[in-house]
């Protein structure tokens, strides 16, 4: 192949142009506030596109049109659930976050149980993003190694993700959590243009256009969003209306509600009614997403079907691979930039809220006699963020091998979230469940998750559902049989 001189160019414009974008914003980093929650000062609307940003990601870029190009657009039944999540979390989990000031996630279950269940949640989410974290790398190693080949053949996933590492980490190491929500605003109106530019650039591709598309998949199903079976099997079928209006929903409660990643977005807001606001408003921004990134996936079925071209053995460069191999001379590396834009902007998010974590949640409560001020703890802050970007790329090793980046990232978190979300709601719904018992809770819960993944055939999109129930049981059952006395009380200061 050509080297693509104008698509490299563009691509590395943005490269240095986002990381000197994100690094601008060091100036403003005074103090842990400042690095971990911006400072209280982002507006509703930029938290909201950030929310879009970390929902999205990569996976989403280069796997959902996948699930279209195999299946249909059953996939969209979970953005049903993701409503009805964003509307518990306002009612339950952000009036809870807003009393007080917390600068993360686990702070509430200081609050309510006490400090082991605190650093038991902290643990849990740490392992989780570490783990989820390295399969979304893994897919910006997909997309990037497409880049390097052309120029190198043989260019290893390794330098991949060598490179946009370090770029991600310089700009989240001086701007902070300020640096991670802006630059997630460009880079969502990037990514979103890209994935915009290739739909019309496909469809010109088609001859007959968009209603040859429709008269190819139509009549083969692929066009069908709902699925309302109910009969044999029911667990095990992944994309149903069901399995998307409470499995997502409980995966998304999880997801926004408990995990420190997208929680410290909307902490970072000026109040709660902000909070709210961003919230909201970032689901309908996300079904119009996910509705454009299947129909893309569509498309190229048509496309590859008229032409009979064979798919590649790596289902998840179906898109990321046409882009860089059909489009014109610019608008590739368009497109290339805007999946990498999607890429840095959830890593960068990523690194900041495992520092946030580690620092906020086990480093000084560890060190309360210590007299380090907020400038001593900025440091520190900065020295954990290296610290992960390092842990990740060793996780990514390992990530290559675990199939699709889509399906593998949704179903790593949803083993764990079922008893994240478990033990935030025996703190949030009941007042007899004491620290031990919500501890307990939370291992019986990822046990039984452990055994659901492993040993049955259930669909990942009913991980959550399976895993709150049983981590909430466990807890009310073993509060029975222990005399226990609580921490606190969630509304309190």
């Amino acid at each position: 192949m050509p080297t693509r001189a104008i698509d490299l160019a563009v691509i590395a414009a943005y490269l240095v142009a986002i990381t000197w974008f994100g690094a601008r914003f060091r100036r403003s980093q005074r103090s842990l506030q400042d690095y971990f929650l911006g400072g209280k000062t982002v507006p509703w609307w930029a938290i909201a596109l950030s929310i879009v940003s970390a929902e999205t990601s990569t996976l989403t870029v280069i796997g959902t049109p996948v699930l279209s190009f195999q299946g249909n657009f059953g996939f969209l039944q979970l953005v049903l659930g993701y409503l009805a999540a964003r509307i518990v979390i306002v009612a339950l989990f952000l009036p809870a976050y807003f009393r007080g000031e917390m600068y993360t996630a686990y702070e509430l279950m200081r609050r309510r149980f006490g400090e082991r269940i605190r650093r038991l949640t902290a643990g849990t989410f740490l392992v989780l993003r570490a783990l989820a974290e390295g399969v979304r790398v893994v897919a910006i190693s997909l997309v990037i190694s497409i880049v390097l080949s052309s120029i190198t053949p043989g260019a290893g996933e390794k330098t991949s993700i060598a490179v946009i590492l370090a770029l991600t980490l310089i700009y989240t190491y001086e701007g902070g959590l300020t640096a991670v929500i802006w630059t997630d605003v460009v880079q969502m109106f990037l990514y979103v243009a890209g994935a915009a530019i290739s739909f019309f650039v496909i469809l010109r591709e088609i001859p007959g256009g968009w209603p040859h598309v429709v008269a190819m998949a139509a009549p083969l199903g692929k066009l069908q969003v709902f699925d309302f079976h109910l009969g044999a099997g029911f667990f095990s079928r992944t994309y149903t209306f069901w399995a998307g209006l409470i499995g997502g929903c409980f995966l998304t409660t999880a997801s926004h509600g408990t995990e420190q990643l997208l929680v410290q977005r909307l902490l970072a807001a000026r109040d709660e009614r902000a909070s709210r606001a961003a919230l909201m408003a970032s689901w309908l921004v996300i079904l119009l997403q996910f509705t454009l990134f299947l129909v893309i996936g569509t498309c190229l079925f048509t496309l590859y079907a008229d032409h009979g071209w064979t798919p590649p053995a790596v289902a998840d460069k179906l898109y990321p691979l046409f882009v860089w191999e059909h489009l014109p001379a610019g608008i590739a590396g368009l497109v290339i930039a805007a999946i990498l834009a999607a890429a840095m902007s959830n890593l960068s998010a990523a690194l900041n809220a495992l520092a946030s974590t580690s620092v906020i949640d086990f480093w000084k409560p560890l060190a309360r006699g210590s007299k380090l001020n907020d400038a001593g703890w900025l440091r520190r802050s900065r020295g954990i963020t290296v610290v992960w970007a390092a842990i990740l790329f060793g996780v990514a090793m390992f990530a290559r091998e675990w199939g699709s980046v889509l399906e593998a990232g949704l179903s790593i978190a949803s083993v764990i979230y079922g008893s994240l979300l478990g033990v935030f709601l025996l703190g949030l719904l009941t007042r007899r469940v004491g620290e031990t018992a919500a501890m307990i809770a939370m291992c019986a819960g990822l046990a039984l998750m452990l055994y659901v993944k492993f040993e049955t055939a259930i669909a990942w999109t009913w991980y959550v559902v399976i895993g709150t129930a049983g981590t909430f049981a466990a807890g009310m059952a073993a509060s029975f049989f222990l005399k226990e006395k609580r921490a606190g009380k969630t509304k309190s200061a």
